[in-house]
């Protein structure tokens, strides 16, 4: 390669609800500098069809913030609907694609299976580019707590650095 080219890269992006503006302006600021240097960064967006919720861990993840009512409304609606699982996930994944490349990035996305490391482990696998992993989730007290959660897995299975951010803020996970 001749002096001053530098290779692309990748980074993964595993998120369980479309991006807001605080979420997407997150994950352009991360790489930003290297952006400006001229360094190709790409992101590949994953969001799973989440149609095997664990309701109980849902109703304790509200207890735990105090969120009474958002728990009473889990235990009413149940499991979600697989088709509807998968519609949720596509429009996700296209609020999130749009969010990222308002902000100037490069962006591919696909929705995933219920478990998403399946697909994370294939998107870092796609290339030797992938260079880390970046997970923006709602806080989820169990899951986190235990180690249990979608970041604690992925720094156990995968050899790069995955950060774990709670959506819609600037509070790592």
């Amino acid at each position: 390669m001749p002096t001053g080219e530098t290779q692309p890269w990748t980074v993964v992006v595993l998120t369980e609800e479309a991006f807001g503006d605080v979420d997407a302006r997150n994950v352009a600021q991360l790489h930003a500098a290297e952006r400006a240097e001229g360094q190709d960064v790409r992101h590949v967006v994953l969001v799973p069809a989440d149609t095997h919720r664990n309701l109980l861990a849902d109703v304790l993840d509200r207890l735990t913030l105090g969120e009474l009512r958002e728990a009473v409304e889990e235990l009413r609606q149940r499991r979600p609907d697989p088709a509807e699982a998968r519609a949720d996930a596509e429009t996700a994944l296209r609020a999130t694609v749009e969010a990222l490349r308002a902000q100037g990035l490069q962006v591919t996305g696909r929705t995933t299976d219920d478990d998403p490391l399946p697909a994370v482990r294939d998107a870092l696998a796609a290339g030797p580019d992938a260079r880390e992993l970046v997970v923006v989730t709602r806080p989820h007290a169990v899951e986190d707590t235990f180690h249990a959660d979608w970041a604690s897995k992925a720094r156990d299975a995968f050899g790069v650095p995955v950060l774990h951010v709670y959506a819609g803020t600037t509070r790592l996970g």
